[in-house]
């Protein structure tokens, strides 16, 4: 199936220059939303995760189906202050100031085996974050899994870990 086909592309939003790819319009398209969960699902059984990570927002819609499919738990790394009880938290840098990730303290135990899931990989920022706050946990993060890679930002080359993705576009 071509999946970009079904990503709509909105330009300039949500500020002048930048192009968002909106998975709206495949998540909306029932036969193609089971074919990106069908083809994620069968790149990421080989890694045996215990658990699906769910980058806050949209990673956690990609991560519930995974999850289900894969018979394993779903994590969710939510922005601050999205969590109740102790939290782990991690700090990282953006291109203009700081964002943080957060986990619940008693999320993960040490040695279980992870693959982080997001809709996007751009810059790889977040998902560096994502990786290290997992590690700091002392999970096993074996993968990352995105719908979607915006390749001429080289987000991938921030991390060392395999990298799946369905759709990749290679110029703005």
């Amino acid at each position: 199936m071509n999946f970009k086909e079904h990503i709509r592309q909105i330009p300039d939003f949500p500020k002048p220059g930048i192009n968002f790819f909106d998975i709206s319009t495949l998540i909306g398209h029932a036969n193609a939303w089971r074919a990106a969960i069908d083809q994620l699902t069968d790149t990421i059984r080989p890694h045996k995760p215990d658990y699906i990570a769910g980058i806050d927002a949209r990673g956690f819609l990609v991560a519930a189906p995974l999850a289900i499919a894969l018979e394993c738990g779903v994590l969710m790394l939510r922005k601050p202050g999205k969590l109740p009880g102790k939290i782990v938290a991690h700090k990282y840098e953006l291109e203009y100031g700081t964002d943080a990730i957060e986990i619940q303290h008693d999320a993960i135990k040490s040695g279980d085996t992870v693959v982080i899931v997001d809709d996007l990989l751009a810059t790889g920022g977040t998902m560096a974050a994502a990786i290290s706050l997992l590690s700091g946990s002392n999970a096993d993060v074996v993968a990352t899994a995105c719908l979607i890679e915006l390749t001429f930002l080289n987000g991938r080359d921030r991390f060392d870990i395999p990298c799946h993705t369905l759709v990749a576009y290679d110029s703005e």
